[in-house]
């Protein structure tokens, strides 16, 4: 691959000390420079990740970032994970989305609430990017109220039978493993009848729908994902155990928020950095726009924000990392940080003027991506209900 070598780069080398830390952050610096945004067209243009791309990926070891090294993977904590996070994201969103859901969702509930045979089934094969993680939650009727889901899982003899559908479920179309969340107790109309379970994209009883065609995001798949009498056995069960599947979605979805952050960070930083060069080499009136005070200003304001931003991910990462419940930090900088993106983007295509409507630019078609980053992982104003929630919950 031109003159990056593979080989010095394979993250699985290093030892995890802080001098490793930045090692890894060079590294992805280095391939998001010269391999992931040279593509960035292609990937848009083709609506898939180039197969000799996505290969890279998988050889640095992209997909076992978060993956225990009993496993395979690196076992990043949270705070290195988002640091991590905010390089591969100043490509475009397509590249990250691929090994995200893997790395989060897609593994952290086998991870943290998995049996010993079901992380040495899935875990090693994750983490190589062998299989592709998809987490299987939202449906048609059921988005940010996650305990009305309808999807059900029936027991039949030593195993379930699901019935139901999922909708814009991430990687539908490519995943090898689904962790798809079911009602097992329907007397419990809430989250508590709730069960979590594994299940291969070969079982008969599974169907993915047409990938979505969507406003951005393109390259990254999404599809409906159909149960008709789909019958997993009992080890498919999470954890072994019952009516335990919207607990584990909720200490995955903290860690999930706290990586969307990260990924606004990212994004927001290449977004400055494309405003501020276009600032400079664009002249209006006999000198570059940069100069232009009004101009100044909302550089300056991108700039404030995409800072604070940083510093509330890295510290609320830090605190998870050491043990602390983040459920209302994390919220709060899913909150924060999606939002500022969105601020940043428009900012961004305002100081590209017309240019900046023209798909010519990045700054277009980031501007329609970090859209869905105020949507998915929890809507803003679901983040609003958790933070208050919180708040309420720890004054009393």
């Amino acid at each position: 691959m031109d003159d990056l070598n593979l080989e010095n780069l394979n993250l699985d080398n290093l030892n995890l000390d802080e001098e490793a830390i930045n090692e890894i952050l060079t590294t992805m610096s280095k391939f998001v420079r010269e391999r992931l945004v040279p593509n960035e067209k292609r990937v848009e243009t083709e609506g898939a990740i180039p197969p000799e791309i996505l290969d890279e990926m998988k050889t640095i070891g992209l997909f076992g970032l978060t993956i225990p090294e009993e496993y395979g993977g690196l076992g990043l904590g949270m705070e290195a994970e988002a640091r991590v996070v905010i390089e591969v994201s100043k490509a475009a969103p397509a590249y990250r989305s691929a090994f995200a859901t893997t790395i989060g969702i897609g593994s952290q509930g086998i991870v943290i609430d998995g049996t010993d045979a079901q992380k040495e089934r899935y875990l090693p094969r994750l983490a190589t990017g062998e299989i592709i993680g998809s987490f299987a939650l939202t449906e048609p009727d059921s988005g940010s109220d996650a305990g009305a889901l309808k999807t059900s899982a029936v027991r039949d003899g030593d195993g379930f039978v699901i019935n139901g559908s999922k909708r814009y479920i991430t990687n539908a179309p490519v995943a090898g493993v689904f962790t798809v969340f079911a009602r097992t107790n329907p007397d419990e109309k809430g989250s508590r009848g709730v069960s979590a379970f594994l299940v291969d994209a070969d079982n008969p009883g599974l169907k993915v729908g047409k990938p979505d065609r969507k406003m951005g995001h393109h390259g990254s798949l999404t599809a409906d994902v159909y149960f008709d009498d789909c019958r997993v056995t009992h080890t498919a069960l999470l954890g072994r155990k019952m009516e335990q599947g919207f607990k584990t979605a909720m200490k995955v979805l903290d860690r999930g928020r706290l990586h969307i952050a990260a990924a606004s960070v990212g994004i927001a930083e290449r977004l400055i950095a494309d405003a501020l060069s276009y600032a400079m080499d664009r002249k209006q009136f006999g000198q570059p726009i940069s100069e232009f005070q009004l101009i100044q200003a909302m550089l300056a304001d991108c700039k404030t924000e995409a800072y604070v931003a940083r510093c509330a991910v890295l510290d609320a990462a830090k605190r998870r990392d050491q043990g602390e419940d983040i459920t209302e930090l994390a919220s709060c900088c899913k909150l924060f940080c999606t939002e500022m993106v969105g601020r940043v983007a428009d900012r961004a295509v305002q100081i590209h003027g017309g240019a900046g409507y023209i798909s010519d630019y990045m700054v277009e078609q980031f501007y329609r991506d970090v859209r869905l980053y105020r949507l998915y992982e929890g809507t803003s104003q679901i983040q609003q209900l958790i933070i208050a929630r919180q708040m309420i919950k720890r004054a009393r």
